[in-house]
């Protein structure tokens, strides 16, 4: 690798170097220990210096220096890791620099012409790899000992890497950390003692920062049952941040492939670097907390002060600037909080110099006042150039004048419902058309929400109304006491962000009903059983008007995200959303909650809940550790608390009680379900403490969610779902709803949002693998019961063979035929496959007949044999099978694979495309010979049974078929060997090869040979006995074989094979059509005791695992 030219001191290194080659202008040295029989203490203390050391171009094992003959100053140019490496540097100089330095007159030219060619060099490779890093030199440096130390694949992205301690035990290593696109790595080297660890993201079910008495701060790394940690960092905070980043990474690459391949930062490695992924977490933190679209990115960051013109006060805090918005967020993000969409942008002035203050100005006619704003004078340009260039999908979306629904677009979009009941979209929130307020109304309830409403409009006064409102202390006060009936809609819309997306999207609702009208799916089926249910004591929802509207939402948002399509709970909040919100704005809350506030939830695997409640374990037991000691089981609040989650106490809680949970939860998000959930278990804390069993805590919260009321609600009585005021009067106690949530926000609001979504992070992880982990045990119930494998090496063979799909997903993203096979949705067997060239891999490592010449021949028949229906993969079960024939089979279960492996279909003749080299298959070859179809008897007789199988990759799962197909494997007999086709001449020579290929090194191979003669022998004298008995009615056809008492006279075994070739190979037409049948081939063979002591010597399994689990990752870069 060319260095960055650097002074050097040769009197100083003599005792490290070693000079090998010099000439008058350069000089190549070798590290002293590097190359040396043993190296003694030099080496020892030499090799511990290099891995300590920062700079790699001091330890890398070879270098090469520049010198003038007039001069003592030398320069390195270039370094390199082994012989062939620095040599190649070598001849270059000699061949395109030593010519030219005779040219010179003087050593400062001649020096400046060396660092000048060696900097292009240089310039020249890092235009695409390096170009990206902060400091390039250092970086190279860094990725040649990364390349040195780990081997990996040429294609494994290094994004940085960190001096630190691993502590084996109580011992700490110093070393370096290296963190890459799929492995965190680790090397240290101590006075001879090498230390290397490798663990990919998705092994990891842990992540976290952890302090104990012997490490005060240190990364806590799971995986796989081990423990590993690392300390001594010199910015612990940012590695962290990275290495959690880097593990969300594959976990997205390899469960959520659709988000993935959106994505190109990710779908492309080369593209992920330090630099960037740090940006990138700057940007979601920023549409997380501000509730912007998940396409904005951050494009600046200024801390400056904000006028806050109702408190008479300039806070500080920080202005951050995306390509539509500008956001600004008090240093106490709860005291001020604004957004500022350019789209409502009229004017951007600079109105005093000198206290750099900028002026902005929008279309509800507030004004921001930015103070103290760094380099001010360009900001303005750019923000006036954004204004002017702003998407013309940001249209203004005005959020004025919600109380008068009627009027509203009124006579738009329309269209015919699926049902026919209704032929447009509904504009009116379905409260005010099943209970409009009564104005003339003064009971105490409807004054108590007049002055609600008051409150509001006060705070409108004083903060802004709409999007670019402040948000305040006195916001969440409002938010916690209730939101009024009539500001509800607004509101929401308002607080989850959801007025961007509609307002970034004109018509695309109305667009989308169109499309989705008729569309007849699973999800529409499963959504129009849950119409009825969906709060169906409700009178909106016994109206055809609020059903029709419900099946429009619903619908069309699983036209727009098929990959969530409809999920059970899914009507429940939409019907809420419907309510208090118009279609289309329910349309866009939804999107809100389903694709951002709560991500992940509404999905098969409900990961986003799971994750969420895990959690909130974590914080039951920070903050109620007594609830924690006295449950010995801590999933039962995984299990009473999935429904809070999924319907946000919806489906526990009366409506007009729920309503105000959800008020908190657009407000707050997720921080605020997990506070009421952890002040409900606080409120029923002695009842929980004295339960017996679980069923008897179920039925305390229950009661308690039956006994919560809402006061302050003006819904009609028909509507309420709580008691009615004849069972209020009862003993029971009630709780209002307004004082739970209070008490929530006193009791437990130093919840900080950045501390829950780190617990998101850090628990998805663990989530993901224990899904993994069921995945893997019923897999392996399954498969168990058509192996003799131990569960224990079953399991094992499932890890190996998953890494190996995995290695597919690492380095061939971008149109991966693996990748685009797995979905976690498909049934257990059918989630992970693999390809003829990651079977070769496998066979290589795990074959007991590995050692074969002929081994990739044997990979591709057996993957051809188990690939039934011809995609090119196989499954876990396939494979399986397979192997347990060739560890666990019986001699004439391995001999069976054997003869099956040399008949169609699994047959196929690979000497073809390349006969020079038929032992040793290309990627190419492998891959087209994987998929050569080679008509079966079987098939022939049965053509059509291919197309009954309903196999992964051919679109949307039958389940009848799948029930059919079971029912079929159920039933079918086990294999008879007579059911077997027979072996033709053109097969039987192969079957011969491979014989002998299975034989060579063998300690009884001459004996094996001799045997193999004499059963070769034997079949053809059977095969000529049997044809003159057929043809005794035709003399002449009884042309007997050639040279048949010449196999038998052989002994030789080399000369066996060449002469079965001369026997057999050259018929005369009426001799063609000989072939032998299965039980021929295995009774001669059973003749030959040396030959049925080879098929049934037992292999080590356990070894063969073993060396599998450490060489896997080279095997797959070597095969």
């Amino acid at each position: 690798m060319w260095l960055r030219p650097e002074e050097v001191l040769l009197k100083n290194a003599l005792k490290l170097w070693v000079t090998e080659i010099s000439n008058p202008y350069f000089v190549l040295q070798r590290r002293r220990g590097y190359g040396e029989e043993g190296g003694g203490l030099t080496g020892l203390l030499v090799g511990t210096l290099d891995a300590v050391l920062d700079s790699t171009a001091k330890v890398a094992p070879f270098r090469i220096l520049h010198q003038t003959p007039d001069s003592q100053l030398y320069w390195s140019i270039a370094c390199g890791a082994n012989r062939e490496e620095i040599f190649k540097h070598w001849q270059w100089l000699e061949q395109n620099v030593m010519k030219t330095l005779s040219v010179f007159d003087s050593s400062d030219d001649i020096t400046s012409f060396v660092q000048g060619k060696i900097r292009g060099l240089i310039a020249e490779e890092g235009k695409s790899s390096f170009v990206k890093e902060e400091d390039p030199e250092k970086f190279r440096e860094a990725l040649l000992k990364f390349d040195k130390c780990f081997g990996l694949p040429d294609q494994e992205k290094l994004v940085t890497y960190y001096s630190c301690s691993y502590w084996r035990g109580r011992v700490p290593c110093q070393g370096w950390l290296y963190l890459s696109t799929n492995f965190l790595s680790f090397y240290s080297f101590l006075l001879g003692s090498e230390f290397k660890l490798i663990i990919s993201w998705d092994e990891i079910s842990r992540l976290e920062k952890t302090s104990t008495v012997l490490l005060t701060e240190s990364i806590h790394v799971f995986s796989r049952g081990e423990d590993h940690y690392f300390s001594m960092f010199l910015h612990i905070n940012e590695t962290f941040l990275l290495m959690e980043q880097l593990a969300s990474y594959a976990i997205k690459r390899l469960f959520d492939k659709e988000t993935f391949e959106n994505d190109p930062i990710l779908n492309d490695p080369l593209q992920i670097t330090k630099r960037g992924l740090e940006s990138r977490a700057h940007s979601e933190h920023f549409t997380t907390y501000f509730r912007l679209p998940k396409e904005e990115i951050l494009k600046e960051v200024h801390e400056c002060f904000l006028w806050i013109p109702f408190s008479h006060v300039n806070a500080l805090g920080k202005m951050c600037i995306s390509e539509n918005y500008i956001c600004f967020a008090s240093h106490d993000g709860s005291l001020y909080s604004t957004i500022i969409p350019l789209r409502e942008i009229v004017g951007i002035e600079k109105s005093d110099a000198s206290t750099r203050a900028v002026t902005i100005s929008t279309k509800g006619k507030s004004i921001f006042r930015f103070s103290d704003v760094r380099d001010f004078d360009s900001l303005v340009a750019r923000l006036r150039s954004k204004c002017t260039v702003t998407s013309p999908q940001h249209v203004a979306y005005a959020v004025t004048d919600y109380t008068d629904h009627t009027a509203d677009f009124q006579g738009e979009h329309p269209m015919l419902d699926s049902k026919g009941s209704s032929r447009t979209v509904s504009t009116e929130a379905l409260m005010t058309v099943f209970h409009p307020q009564d104005a003339e109304n003064l009971d105490p309830i409807m004054l108590k929400e007049k002055m609600k409403e008051q409150s509001w409009n006060i705070l409108f006064s004083e903060c802004g109304r709409g999007v670019s409102m402040f948000r305040t202390r006195r916001t969440r006060n409002l938010v916690v006491r209730g939101i009024p009936e009539t500001l509800r809609g607004e509101l929401w819309l308002l607080f989850s962000g959801a007025v961007n997306d509609m307002g970034a999207n004109p018509g695309y609702y109305s667009e989308i009903v169109e499309k989705s009208l008729g569309t007849c799916t699973l999800a529409t089926d499963e959504i129009e059983r849950d119409l009825r249910r969906s709060l169906p004591e409700h009178p909106a929802f016994q109206s055809d008007t609020g059903i029709s509207a419900l099946r429009r939402v619903l619908t069309a948002y699983a036209y727009r995200n098929p990959k969530i399509g409809y999920c059970q709970a899914m009507n429940i909040l939409t019907s809420v959303l419907l309510l208090y919100a118009k279609e289309e704005e329910a349309f866009w809350l939804l999107v809100a909650v389903c694709e951002r506030m709560l991500p992940d939830y509404f999905n098969r695997r409900i990961i986003g809940a799971l994750v969420d409640q895990a959690v909130f374990e974590e914080l039951i037991k920070d903050y109620l550790p007594q609830l924690t000691d006295h449950m010995t089981d801590m999933t039962f609040f995984s299990s009473v608390s999935l429904s809070w989650f999924l319907t946000l106490f919806i489906s526990v809680l009366p409506i007009e009680s729920a309503v105000n949970v959800v008020d908190c939860f657009f407000y707050d998000g997720i921080k605020a379900i997990l506070q009421l959930g952890l002040t409900v278990l606080h409120f029923n804390m002695d009842k929980l403490l004295g339960c017996k069993d679980d069923a008897e805590a179920v039925t305390i919260l229950n009661r308690f969610f039956d006994n919560v009321i809402n006061r302050d609600s003006p819904l009609p009585s028909n509507v309420q779902q709580a008691s009615s005021a004849a069972d209020r009067k009862r003993n029971s106690t009630k709780v209002d709803i307004t004082e739970l949530i209070r008490e929530s926000n006193e009791r437990f609001g130093a919840i900080r949002y950045e501390d829950v979504e780190s617990m998101r992070s850090r628990n998805r992880l663990y989530v993901i693998q224990t899904l993994e982990m069921t995945t893997k045990q019923n897999v392996v119930r399954v498969v168990s019961q058509d192996v003799k494998f131990s569960p224990a090496d079953l399991e094992e063979l499932y890890c190996i063979f998953k890494r190996e799909h995995f290695f597919s997903c690492y380095w061939t993203m971008n149109n991966s035929g693996i990748l685009s096979h797995h979905d976690p949705s498909l049934p257990y067997l059918e989630q992970y496959h693999i390809d003829c060239q990651q079977f070769r891999t496998l066979y290589h490592l795990l074959s007991p007949w590995a050692y074969s010449p002929s081994v990739d021949s044997l990979a591709l028949w057996t993957f051809r044999l188990l690939d039934d229906n011809s995609d090119g993969l196989i499954n876990f079960k396939e494979f399986a099978v397979a192997f347990d024939a060739l560890f666990n089979g019986s001699f004439t279960d391995r001999l069976k694979l054997l003869f099956k492996m040399h008949i169609p279909p699994a047959f196929t003749e690979v000497g073809s495309m390349s006969p020079s080299d038929e032992a040793k298959l290309s990627k190419e070859e492998l891959m087209h010979f994987s998929q050569l179809h080679v008509t079966s008897p079987m098939e022939l007789s049965s053509p059509d049974e291919k197309n009954k199988s309903p196999e992964k990759g051919k679109g949307k799962i039958d389940i009848q078929a799948y029930l059919k197909q079971w029912q079929d494997e159920l039933m079918r007999k086990e294999e008879s060997i007579k059911d077997l086709p027979r072996m033709n001449q053109t097969q039987f020579i192969q079957f011969s090869k491979t014989l002998y290929n299975l034989f060579h090194g063998d300690p009884e191979e001459e004996l094996l040979y001799r045997a193999i003669a004499a059963v070769t022998s034997l079949l053809l004298r059977m095969e000529e006995v049997g044809r003159k008995l057929q043809n005794t009615a035709s003399p002449a056809h009884i042309a007997s074989p050639v040279g048949g008492t010449k196999l038998h006279d052989s002994t030789q075994g080399n000369g066996t094979l060449q002469e079965t070739e001369k026997t057999v190979s050259r018929p005369s037409k009426e001799d063609t059509e000989w072939s032998f049948a299965f039980e021929q081939i295995l009774a001669s063979l059973l003749n030959e005791p040396s030959l049925v002591r080879f098929f049934e010597k037992p292999t080590d399994l356990k070894a063969k695992l073993e060396t599998a689990r450490t060489c896997q990752l080279r095997a797959s870069k070597r095969v």
